[in-house]
Formats: structure tokens, C-alpha cells, sequence
């Protein structure tokens, strides 16, 4: 799935993205560590892997969308 970075703190390492339809949706220090990135700035595209879905929606993984 992809998204649009929004935030994000680099004390925490963890901040949100936003998905296509704009729910913003957090992202935590693992889920940003699992992708390797050393730091994201807003409006940056991303790729996220999720698990769950509605209030439960989680995101395991924000790494760089690249082509």
C-alpha cells in the first residue's frame, strides 16, 4: 500500500502517514525501523505494510516507494 508521509519525530522515530483518501494513520519506532530509513520528511511517498483493518489498523513497516 501506498501513502504520503505527514509527520514525523526523529526523538521517536515514529510519526504519521497519510493514506490516498487522507486518513492520517501513525506509524511507531518499530514499524519505522523494519524499513531501514534513517529519517522521513513530509509529502516524502512511501510505501506501508499494514495488519488489521478499521480503528484496529496497524502499520508494521514504512520503507521509501521507489519504482
Amino acid at each position: 500500500m501506498q501513502a504520503t508521509a505527514y509527520t514525523y519525530d526523529p526523538a521517536t522515530r515514529s510519526g504519521q502517514v497519510l493514506l490516498d483518501d487522507g486518513t492520517p494513520v501513525p506509524y511507531d519506532t518499530a514499524a519505522f525501523d523494519a524499513g531501514g530509513l534513517l529519517l522521513l520528511r513530509p509529502g516524502q511517498r512511501v510505501r506501508i505494510e499494514t495488519e488489521g483493518e478499521g480503528d484496529a489498523l496497524r502499520i508494521t513497516l514504512v520503507t521509501l516507494q521507489t519504482l
